[in-house]
């Protein structure tokens, strides 16, 4: 059975011009997707199959990636049913230069997995046997009861 810790992810991206918008800043569709994308990385490193996205629980832009810095996606399975599994997803501007770190943007997606036939499959049961697991576990339960 897989640790929470076991699906806990980062991936960057630099931010160039053709990621923003007309103020050059991060286009929130793009942040939308490397939040997908990592947070389904996540859900099949926690499933051990394909996953894919079946909700997203509210997207909060809080401010914007500027073109030069650098957006850091975290994530990581924090609650599971039969067939589907919630990712806490976190992004973050990232100064190259100095490695100023300040959070843009949140949500939890909701993943299913599914077979070769696009069928829903069961997921194991998730393990929480850290301190760190257990408070990451926290924050994303009471960020969902905020929603």
């Amino acid at each position: 059975m897989p640790d929470l810790l076991d699906t806990y992810l980062e991936n960057r991206s630099r931010i160039q011009p053709n990621h923003t918008n007309n103020y050059e800043m991060a286009h929130g569709g793009n942040v939308m997707k490397w939040m997908d994308e990592v947070g389904a990385m996540s859900a099949m490193r926690f499933a051990g199959e394909t996953c894919v996205t079946a909700n997203i629980e509210g997207m909060d832009f809080k401010r914007p990636i500027p073109v030069g810095d650098t957006a850091l996606i975290k994530a990581y399975v924090y609650d599971a049913g039969r067939t589907s599994m919630q990712v806490r997803i976190q992004a973050f501007r990232e100064q190259p230069r100095t490695g100023e770190v300040e959070q843009t943007t949140e949500s939890a997606f909701v993943f299913v997995a599914v077979d070769e036939a696009k069928r829903p499959v069961e997921v194991p049961e998730l393990i929480v046997s850290s301190e760190r697991g257990r408070r990451l576990r926290q924050e994303a339960r009471e960020r969902a009861l905020d929603h």
